[in-house]
């Protein structure tokens, strides 16, 4: 069976070179051509192509855009991003929205080949240098999304929240802070409001889910 690759690029010159290069190979099949993101995102859906070969710079958004709802909505479709510099930013962040790797435009066609054919067996195109960048910018970002979790509680509100989370009544709360169980009911009510939650369970999940003993 052919592999299927979807190709997008703005520049016509460049899908024509890529397509005769693919096309050389007898088990590859270029199945659409894109320019923009939302003709990606169409390509994607209408030709559900096993690769898409995606330039990481397109009109109407980015090629990160196109990777990010691509993935979302067919995460079994493989992404190579096509860029001309391995230093480019945007790679970490394709990279981190499921892409599978990326190859630089100058690649030859004995390059090009082995990428598709790679990626097509499911095997990823990252050296380890691009592999720990993309992981701590991930972590990165897991960090500060955990740091805005609690930003509008203050110190009362998060030490009942994670007695909250333990599992403990108000009453419980109440007796180990030293407050009434009314009083423990309102700030319940204030924390739930704050977060945007309606219950109990959703803050408990909620302060396990970003680490609520971090903060205290």
């Amino acid at each position: 069976m052919s592999l299927k690759v979807l190709l997008v690029d703005d520049h016509e010159v460049v899908r024509v070179g890529v397509r005769a290069l693919i096309e050389r190979h007898p088990e590859m099949e270029v199945v659409g051509e894109a320019g923009t993101v939302r003709e990606a995102v169409e390509g994607a859906e209408n030709l559900r192509p096993d690769v898409v070969l995606l330039d990481i710079r397109l009109p109407g958004g980015s090629g990160v855009d196109a990777c990010r709802e691509i993935k979302n909505r067919w995460p079994e479709i493989k992404i190579i991003m096509l860029t001309s510099f391995a230093e480019d930013e945007t790679i970490f962040d394709a990279i981190a929205c499921g892409a599978e790797g990326y190859v630089l435009k100058q690649i030859g066609s004995a390059g090009l080949i082995d990428a598709l054919e790679k990626v097509g067996r499911g095997q990823c195109l990252l050296d380890p240098g691009v592999t720990s960048r993309v992981l701590a910018k991930v972590r990165e970002a897991r960090q500060q999304e955990q740091a805005a979790a609690f930003r509008d509680l203050n110190r009362q509100e998060l030490v009942i929240l994670a007695r909250l989370a333990e599992g403990l009544t108000n009453r419980e709360i109440g007796a180990q802070l030293g407050l009434s169980e009314k009083t423990v009911r309102n700030y319940v009510s204030t924390i739930l409001g704050k977060l945007n939650l309606t219950s109990r369970v959703q803050a408990a999940a909620y302060a396990a889910r970003n680490r609520i003993e971090d903060y205290l």
